[in-house]
């Protein structure tokens, strides 16, 4: 079953078009990486699964019924831009109110275990003001989990956030899906990061999906390269592109796509009097495959 089927979804603002026939398909237990640039669409798909705005055509589906069901509804979370949280209150009695307001049962239990779940039982009593931008990040994450929702809908959760930030958000979001069964959706423009969790990709362009994919199959469309520099870069790349079909330059290095090894490269430039001052073997990653593929559209 999936989590969130989504077919030929339109939505217009005025005369503006921002979703032209959009299809998505988020497999349950996943972390589903929303991919796209600003005003491509990714929030006001999110906000359409989240009913907060209305699609002007299309069916969106969530665990195989309608999203305006009111059972389907009671499984979602949602942290869209911030979190709504008063600024004189303490962490635990903003997450005790939401709990108040959603009619949770053992509130108390539910508030003490989402504080678990995001890493900030030692911060409960701190005021949401004085809470780092990470924490407050994380502080919505909590509220969205209340109730135990089996969806999460997440926009920019670590846009902002320093290095610690973001490997803590890591470990939170990956928690979640693993050991709360919750399939998490994620928008983000931190590439690199978002590559390190999600088991799904979608990525959105002027309002319609140009793309989904696994990151498996990810992983077999990013191809490994050689990538060499040395004292003489022109006669350098000369030579490679003699020899090799794919070279190409990218910051101040030469790549070769279809060498074998880096040991051939070294000695067939020493064969030719080219002095190598590096090289190394890497593998394209999420960033550069998106920005090569809005390159090639």
């Amino acid at each position: 079953m999936n989590a969130i089927e989504i077919r030929n979804l339109t939505k217009n603002f005025g005369q503006k078009q921002a979703l032209s026939g959009l299809n998505m398909t988020v497999p349950v237990g996943s972390i589903y990486g929303f991919i796209g640039e600003n005003g491509s669409g990714k929030s006001t798909t999110e906000k359409l699964i989240c009913g907060l705005i209305i699609p002007n055509g299309g069916e969106i589906k969530l665990f195989g019924r309608d999203y305006k069901d009111i059972d389907v509804r009671a499984k979602i979370g949602v942290l869209i831009e911030q979190p709504g949280c008063f600024p004189n209150y303490s962490v635990w009695n903003n997450l005790m109110l939401q709990a108040t307001n959603l009619s949770i049962p053992n509130a108390e239990e539910e508030v003490r275990k989402v504080l678990k779940v995001v890493r900030m039982e030692g911060s409960a009593s701190n005021k949401f003001k004085n809470c780092s931008l990470g924490m407050k990040q994380r502080i919505g994450i909590a509220m969205a989990l209340l109730g135990n929702p089996t969806l999460l809908v997440l926009d920019e959760p670590i846009n902002g956030l320093d290095v610690d930030g973001m490997r803590i958000m890591r470990e939170v979001l990956v928690d979640i899906t693993k050991n709360y069964q919750c399939t998490v959706v994620i928008s983000s423009h931190v590439l690199g990061e978002l590559e390190k969790i999600a088991t799904h990709y979608g990525i959105v362009r002027g309002g319609k999906m140009i793309k989904e994919m696994t990151a498996e199959e990810l992983e077999k469309e990013c191809p490994t390269f050689v990538a060499v520099q040395a004292k003489d870069m022109h006669k350098t790349k000369e030579l490679l592109i003699d020899k090799y079909s794919k070279v190409k330059e990218v910051n101040d290095y030469i790549r070769v796509y279809d060498a074998k090894t880096p040991e051939e490269i070294v000695t067939y430039l020493y064969e030719n009097k080219i002095i190598v001052t590096e090289i190394k073997t890497e593998k394209i990653g999420l960033e550069e495959y998106y920005i090569n593929l809005m390159e090639a559209r």
